[in-house]
């Protein structure tokens, strides 16, 4: 054990001499200069904004067609899922019944009528008789009781005439009532539309303004869009209309834009017909309603669509890319610009909406700045930096790709 000693330490020696006459490799000459970033320099630009609301279609008109008299379903004149016209005939009821009142029903008024005109005919001769025994009977030409009884007659004959025209009154009350009963036997379209299923047969029982309808009719074209936006948004946007940031668009204000459920666009523009004035307590939001054309009826009453509504026109819009923002570790967005003397400045941003690639962006910002997209890793606050257009052939490809990777997920 003790001869293995002298052994090892000539080899630990041996091998310090050997790496101590090894040449030294020459130092790696640390990188002069200041950093390189790529730059877009911020410009203003004319810009409408809008935005995407979600919502239902709801049919223009609708009309439930309900009887209004009793009576059995004779026939049923329509097809189902057809489109008809206001006035077209749909049920006819057995009018039978209100044929035979109606008339009956002319057939009392005939007889006041007549009754009338002889209680008419009657009454000047016995109007003459009592006023002739009243001036005999003031000279006693004739006895008081004649003159009573004649004045009595006089009063029966005049109520018996207001009776015969009250009569009249009502009977032909009555004609009108049993004609309009008659009117009602054939159920009729209220309004032009298409038409769904019928909810009776020939031969059942209906009866006047029942709780089930017969059928129901919608127009379709045009048609409603009814979406909702919440109130904050609206509240937003009626402060930059009053600061000027945003201004109405004339009538292009209200063209509204529609895709359907698939993500199609829907090919026809509509209107903003109103915003309603009631904000819903459940969810904060206020409906909007929208008309849309529909000839072809492609829109169907209850398909969800989302409709592109027109806030207003940005005349001074700053975009700026994605990739040129990120997040401190509050969450607070902030961007990265070349400043004066070439030296890098960060700004806290206050972003609007993101538009394609870019950011809308409200302040932090201001035309001419010119924003670090790349390279913003190897750079602080203060430091000297050499700005190169983005895309310039001179970029670092590397750090470019890793700054884009970190803008976006900063986002």
């Amino acid at each position: 054990m003790r001869n293995e000693h002298p052994v090892v330490t000539s080899l630990l020696l041996s091998v310090l001499v050997f790496s101590s006459c090894k040449p030294k490799a020459s130092a790696v000459p640390a990188q002069t200069g200041p950093a390189e970033v790529a730059i877009v320099t911020i410009r203003p630009e004319r810009t409408v904004l809008t935005t995407e609301l979600p919502g239902r279609t709801s049919a223009y008109l609708v009309a439930e067609v309900r009887p209004q008299v009793n009576g059995l379903i004779q026939s049923r004149l329509f097809r189902e899922g057809s489109n008809v016209k206001a006035g077209d005939l749909l049920y006819q009821i057995d009018p039978a019944p209100y044929q035979a009142a109606y008339d009956q029903a002319k057939a009392a008024l005939i007889t006041a009528e007549a009754d009338l005109v002889t209680a008419e005919a009657n009454l000047p001769a016995i109007r003459s008789r009592a006023q002739r025994l009243r001036e005999l009977v003031a000279i006693h030409a004739v006895s008081q009781q004649d003159y009573d009884d004649a004045s009595a007659a006089l009063r029966t004959a005049e109520a018996s005439l207001a009776a015969r025209k009250a009569s009249v009154e009502i009977n032909r009350a009555a004609v009108e009532s049993a004609r309009i009963n008659l009117s009602f036997t054939p159920i009729k379209a209220p309004i032009s539309g298409r038409i769904g299923i019928s909810n009776v047969t020939a031969g059942a029982l209906a009866t006047a303004y029942q709780a089930t309808p017969l059928a129901v009719i919608q127009q379709l074209d045009p048609i409603y869009v009814d979406v909702v936006q919440a109130n904050a948004e609206l509240l937003r946007l009626r402060r930059r209309l009053e600061s000027g940031r945003l201004k109405r668009n004339g009538t292009v204000q209200n063209k509204v834009k529609l895709f359907l459920e698939d993500k199609t666009p829907y090919p026809l523009e509509g209107t903003l017909q109103f915003r309603d004035v009631t904000v819903d307590p459940a969810t904060g939001s206020v409906t909007l309603r929208l008309v849309f054309p529909n000839p072809q009826q492609v829109l169907l009453p209850g398909m969800f669509v989302r409709a592109v509504v027109q806030e207003g026109v940005n005349e001074q819009a700053l975009f700026v890319p994605q990739q040129g923002v990120t997040r401190n570790t509050r969450g607070i967005p902030v961007a990265w610009v070349v400043g004066q003397d070439e030296k890098v400045e960060e700004r806290i941003l206050e972003l609007d909406r993101a538009i394609g690639d870019k950011w809308l962006v409200t302040s932090g910002l201001v035309a001419g700045d010119r924003l670090i997209v790349e390279g913003f890793q190897k750079v602080r606050p203060g430091a000297r930096v050499r700005a190169v257009p983005f895309g310039a052939s001179g970029n670092p490809a590397a750090s470019g790709g890793q700054d884009k990777a970190n803008g976006g997920s900063g986002v």
